[in-house]
């Protein structure tokens, strides 16, 4: 037999919910009006730019001439570079150079900055971040300069162990490392104030638990705090992957590319092409081609992770 909340009609329950809930609807208003001018600007500044951005790559487009419809030309044409395919490949090294490094660091970091004092915390906490205050360009001639080849001091420190003087940025053997180093330095400190407040986050009650059965603290790591940090974790991989694979201002500043293009990253290798074409159909289909391999790499990335919503 029907209950009666069975029975009531579709219309007469919209009518009882709507009874119910009667602020929702203004709720909702005031959303979108608060929304409002965020999505003008993203619409004039990202979506606008983007819709026309794919227009003009099927396009010869030129400052100088009229424009001629290509077709698929400008995509055909990056896809069979192999120079881009390598700028790939240069990207995602330095991506293994640099994300997993700065994870591991961040961590231990931020596993200390718990663990002490409130006053050493404070000083650890601030210590940490002002790498991420320093402009891109600065931090570049700072490293310039420590691995200058005469007078470096990088150099000056190997050879007080005797080894020769290197030339960091000059060999290719070394040039990619040697832009690593301080993109991990300038994003170490975002990334590690992301996991203090993750760790501050787990209830104590895990540890106390754990201290109890006698567990030491990379048993109370391996299974109570990497297992609540996982979606922090992944955010955090996935934005390192995508920071790190388009970094511009190392490579720019410090090598141009060189030697040999041993530092050309894709967004250098776009802009460098962007400069010495005169015709730009190219270089914004390259835009777009590695815009789907990051968003295809990434998607690859939360598949392998599976990440789901932690439950208290």
């Amino acid at each position: 037999m029907a209950t009666a909340a069975e029975r009531t009609p579709p219309a007469a329950k919209a009518r009882a919910r709507a009874r119910v809930h009667p602020s929702r609807r203004k709720d909702t208003g005031m959303a979108y009006i608060m929304l409002a001018p965020v999505l003008v600007l993203l619409g004039i500044f990202v979506i606008w730019p983007a819709i026309q951005a794919v227009y003009l790559s099927f396009f010869d487009w030129s400052f100088y001439t009229d424009s001629e419809f290509v077709g698929w030309k400008n995509f055909r044409n990056v896809l069979i570079d192999d120079n881009f395919w390598d700028a790939i490949v240069r990207g995602l090294q330095f991506v293994l150079m640099t994300v997993p490094l700065s994870l591991v660091l961040s961590f231990l970091v931020a596993s200390l900055a718990t663990s002490v004092s409130r006053k050493v915390s404070t000083v650890l906490k601030v210590s940490i971040y002002i790498p991420s205050v320093i402009s891109g360009v600065i931090a570049s001639i700072t490293f310039v300069i420590i691995y200058d080849y005469s007078g470096g001091l990088l150099n000056a420190l190997i050879n007080i162990f005797g080894a020769p003087n290197q030339a960091w940025l000059g060999d290719p053997r070394w040039a990619l490392a040697a832009i690593a180093v301080p993109a991990v330095w300038l994003g170490l400190g975002i990334s590690t104030l992301i996991m203090i407040a993750a760790m501050l986050d787990i209830p104590e009650s895990f540890y106390e638990a754990a201290e109890l059965e006698g567990a030491n603290w990379r048993q109370k790591t391996m299974y109570i705090t990497i297992p609540q940090m996982k979606n922090v974790l992944l955010f955090l991989l996935v934005t390192g992957f995508v920071g790190s694979i388009q970094q511009f201002e190392l490579p720019l500043v410090m090598t141009e590319g060189g030697p040999n293009s041993a530092t050309e990253l894709p967004n250098l290798f776009i802009f460098n092409h962007f400069r010495g074409d005169a015709y730009v159909g190219y270089s914004i289909a390259a835009a777009l081609l590695l815009f789907v391999v990051l968003g295809t790499i990434s998607s690859i990335i939360f598949r392998i992770v599976n990440s789901e919503k932690l439950v208290d």
